[in-house]
């Protein structure tokens, strides 16, 4: 029983458990760090950082719009537009048939962005046209969301 407790193999199950809890202590660092950065944007987050999510966010709204995935699009709605539009009105209201969206520019004040949205489609009698979209956007509990 002693070599167990103070042997090699006492040893080796101390380094063990030291290096599994430090590995444990890293990942709930990692964790909250992630949570820390992850949906911690405010009105008063700097101008690059609000770029950057809102960029991020209206990419990933126009992906699912490309990919004519309007339930994907639709959780990006603000949670007021939600209120006010069932999921099933947008998808039969949303527009489909994009074939491309390059975010062109942003200007936030505040908690209110503008965004500037340069969307390409095609249309039956000519392809690959390009038209600009004006959208707002707000940030709201950390994240960023279209008003609709």
């Amino acid at each position: 029983m002693d070599e167990h407790r103070f042997g090699w193999r006492g040893a080796c199950s101390r380094a063990y458990f030291h290096s599994t809890a430090r590995a444990v202590a890293i990942a709930v660092l990692l964790a909250v760090a992630a949570c820390a950065t992850v949906g911690g944007l405010t009105k008063e987050s700097s101008p690059e950082a609000k770029q950057a999510a809102v960029t991020a966010r209206v990419q990933g709204f126009w992906d699912a719009m490309i990919d004519r995935n309007t339930q994907k699009a639709y959780a990006f709605l603000s949670p007021a537009s939600r209120e006010i539009v069932s999921q099933e009105t947008f998808g039969r209201n949303a527009r489909t048939g994009y074939t491309g969206a390059k975010v062109e520019k942003v200007e936030c004040d505040g908690a209110v962005c503008k965004v500037r949205v340069v969307v390409s489609y095609d249309h039956p009698l000519m392809k690959g046209l390009a038209s600009p979209v004006e959208e707002k956007w707000v940030i709201d509990e950390g994240q960023v969301w279209l008003v609709w």
